[in-house]
């Protein structure tokens, strides 16, 4: 019964698989997408919605020599009579060819409030706005009256719209496009006028011309915009003969006063985005060579970014790099000729296939023109015949009109008429043939003769249409042409600068109080014990560093943290707790610090007599939870590394909390990046639990190693450690009764 039902309600319909109709439903979807909205026509360069808008304008009588009227009104028009979508997409693709730092060469004259180039989008709503087209629009709509394209039926069937512009120029490369369909986009660069047409005429001349010879006068793209276009010619070359690459664009920059001033930016590139991306920088501490930023931009100077450094000193070309590299002062752009063919598919197309596409499609058009004229002449010359005669018979004539009861056939009877001349000859008014005279018809007569045979001429010879086609082309270039604005300097990408290359190197002291907390101090002639610190908090280190090195630090599970000694805060105040930077394991604490150069030798050890030399590298990383080092076994901590200045004559001095010292080679500890290491000092097992190292020092020849035994110092000269020298390993040698207990050991 159901089964019954089901039958009779759809009767005479289909029936397929969801698959199926969903798959055939996208396909179709996708398909209107590609081709009637976001892909252009090769031959206008257009997209349907912006041949919609020029259109629409046309008829609307918002010539370039017009009064411009509300953009409400032409939106109105589009989406009523030819494109039924959304208003507000309408008119932001209509303020999008209004805006001459979006379009090279903008079609629409915006009067009002059409968006900037720091917010292309805050343009005013269209009823505030109003709009006329803009010169350069005739070059799309000079000929569409003179038989150049076809006509289709809007979305209704009430009106005929133009299925394309017969455009004069390949406006596709001069403004360009951009696009994102189903499966497929388009990114299509503006390009020069004057550049444009040159091309056009060398592959007019030499339909063999190659791509590089056609790049000859087509040297890159050209924005709306005085940034400079990086890409080598080379990269620019394989860009134009496959149709897709990427290209680079620069910021172009003045000095003025010791600032740096910016004057241009690349294309859709925001001054506001700029400014923050680089005031975000000096937030984070991470631009320190500039001292001030600020936005000069105003009506007279749309860009101007005003950049102040800090001293007379710095190295512009190397800052400007870095901002090259890590702000949108260098952009890059993708190109993706993606367009739709004359053959009405989508295909990605090279500089020389996309002009000679455009040049046949040019052909065609003025193919059409021209046997459009003909017809027009032809038939004017059929109509001037017929009035001829009537002039030359003019009594005869009316008396057939007055007499007759039907003029038509007896005139054309009488006279040997065509219809057309017959109606024409009854629609004239009377007076008009009686004023008519001969010579003015005869004399018309041979202008249109003297056209018709240049127009049958002109069809029957490829060589005079071609040269037609380069006249006009040399006339539009001379009319609308201009000097290219983008320039074309070669150079490489930049490259972002370490973070210490962009800080001035200066003497630093770097201070890290019992309980973690951390400052850096500028001087190596600082005494931290007479700094003041936090209530219930003291000294544990200090290290000599510099402005432009990282410092590192070891907690008590053997891990190792690095930081910047530039980003650490002053010495004045009390500075800032580690855990704020750096997230050590539940429980642990800082032990000790180290700074220096990459390649600089330290010596790690532990309290429990074990350690190894490795280099500062391996004690620095950017993770937040530090990178394993020393390996510490239970009860044990690390102690202050110690730098090595000379391995060949280094001494490696260890001292245990019960006074023995022993003194060795550097060649005898072993290098690694990480681990126990070797035994330095022994330590008796029964005594182990009780006695500890104290301290690992390095003595280089000329030094001093001073022993420090509560208010009492102890120096050791070079040699004085002669009596304290054995193998890596042994028990050492111990101190003078009543320097036994040792607190620290530092080296002058």
């Amino acid at each position: 019964m159901t089964d019954d039902i089901f039958r009779s309600t759809f009767h005479g319909f289909e029936q397929i698989p969801l698959r199926e109709y969903a798959e055939r439903a996208y396909l179709d979807y996708s398909m209107y997408v590609v081709l009637d909205r976001a892909l252009p026509f090769i031959g206008d360069g257009l997209k349907p919605v912006q041949r919609r808008i020029v259109y629409a304008m046309s008829e609307l009588g918002l010539a370039a020599t017009a009064k411009p009227k509300k953009s409400a009104r032409t939106v109105g028009d589009v989406i009523g009579k030819y494109h039924p979508h959304g208003d507000s997409a309408c008119y932001e693709a209509m303020v999008l060819m209004a805006q001459p730092f979006s379009y090279r060469y903008p079609l629409i004259d915006g009067q009002g409030n059409f968006g900037s180039s720091d917010d292309p989008k805050s343009f005013a709503a269209m009823r505030y706005t109003e709009s006329r087209l803009a010169p350069i629009a005739d070059v799309l709509l000079g000929e569409l009256a003179q038989g150049t394209v076809d006509w289709t039926p809007n979305f209704d069937g009430t009106l005929e719209e133009p299925g394309w512009m017969p455009a004069r120029l390949p406006h596709l490369l001069l403004n360009g496009t951009t696009g994102i369909a189903v499966g497929m986009a388009t990114d299509v660069p503006p390009h020069n006028l004057n550049e444009v047409v040159s091309a056009c005429i060398r592959l007019l001349d030499d339909p063999d011309a190659t791509v590089r010879d056609l790049c000859e006068h087509v040297r890159g793209p050209d924005y709306p915009t005085a940034a400079e276009i990086i890409t080598p010619a080379a990269d620019l070359l394989a860009l134009y003969e496959t149709g897709q690459g990427n290209l680079r664009a620069r910021a172009v920059f003045t000095r003025e006063n010791g600032n740096i001033v910016v004057t241009e930016l690349p294309h859709q590139v925001s001054p506001g985005k700029v400014i923050e991306q680089i005031a975000s920088q000096m937030r984070a501490k991470k631009l320190p060579w500039l001292e001030d930023i600020r936005d000069e931009s105003d009506h007279a100077n749309p860009t101007r970014i005003v950049l102040v450094p800090r001293s007379n000193r710095v190295d512009v070309e190397q800052l400007m790099g870095h901002l090259f590299a890590t702000t949108d002062l260098e952009k890059s752009f993708r190109v993706n000729m993606n367009v739709i063919g004359l053959d009405g598919r989508p295909q990605v197309k090279g500089l020389k296939p996309l002009l000679s596409e455009w040049l046949s499609f040019r052909q065609t058009t003025v193919t059409r023109r021209l046997n459009h004229r003909l017809e027009k002449v032809e038939r004017r010359l059929h109509l001037l015949e017929g009035l001829l005669i009537a002039f030359l018979n003019l009594d005869e004539v009316i008396r057939i009109i007055r007499s007759e009861d039907e003029p038509k056939p007896a005139l054309i009877a009488r006279f040997d008429l065509s219809e057309e001349q017959a109606d024409y000859i009854l629609d004239t008014k009377l007076k008009q043939l009686a004023r008519l005279e001969e010579m003015k018809i005869r004399g018309e007569q041979d202008d249109l003769d003297s056209e018709r045979d240049r127009l049958i001429a002109t069809l029957g010879s490829k060589a005079k249409l071609k040269k037609l086609i380069k006249d006009e082309l040399l006339a539009d270039a001379k009319k609308y042409g201009d000097a290219r604005r983008s320039p074309l300097v070669a150079r490489e990408a930049a490259h972002a600068l370490d973070e210490t290359e962009l800080v001035a190197s200066e003497p630093m002291t770097v201070v890290l109080s019992e309980k973690g907390w951390v400052r850096a101090a500028k001087g190596h002639d600082i005494d931290a014990t007479t700094l003041s610190y936090r209530e219930g908090d003291g000294l544990l280190a200090a290290v000599r560093t510099r402005s432009n090195q990282q410092v590192a630090f070891l907690d008590s599970s053997g891990r190792s943290y690095s930081t910047a000694v530039h980003t650490l805060p002053s010495a004045r105040g009390n500075g800032e707790p580690l855990t704020g930077r750096f997230t050590p394991a539940a429980g642990a604490q800082f032990e000790a610090l180290a700074g220096g150069e990459n390649d600089t030798r330290l010596v790690i050890a532990s309290s429990h007599g074990y350690g190894f030399i490795t280099r500062f590298e391996n004690l620095t990383g950017r993770n937040k939870a530090g990178k394993a080092l020393l390996s510490l076994s239970e009860g044990g901590h690390a102690l202050q590394p110690a730098t090595l200045s000379n391995p060949d004559s280094d001494r490696i001095v260890a001292v245990t909390s019960a006074g023995h010292v022993l003194a060795f080679a550097v060649a005898d500890l072993p290098e690694l990046d990480k681990g126990k290491g070797n035994k330095i000092i022994e330590i008796p097992k029964a005594r182990r639990g009780t006695e500890k190292v104290v301290a690992v020092a390095v003595v280089p020849e000329a030094g001093k190693l001073l022993v420090r035994s509560g208010a009492r110092t102890m120096t050791l000269g070079y040699r004085d450690l002669d009596a304290y020298l054995g193998a890596r390993g042994s028990r050492g040698g111990l101190l003078p009764r009543g320097w036994q207990k040792v607190d620290a050991l530092a080296v002058e």
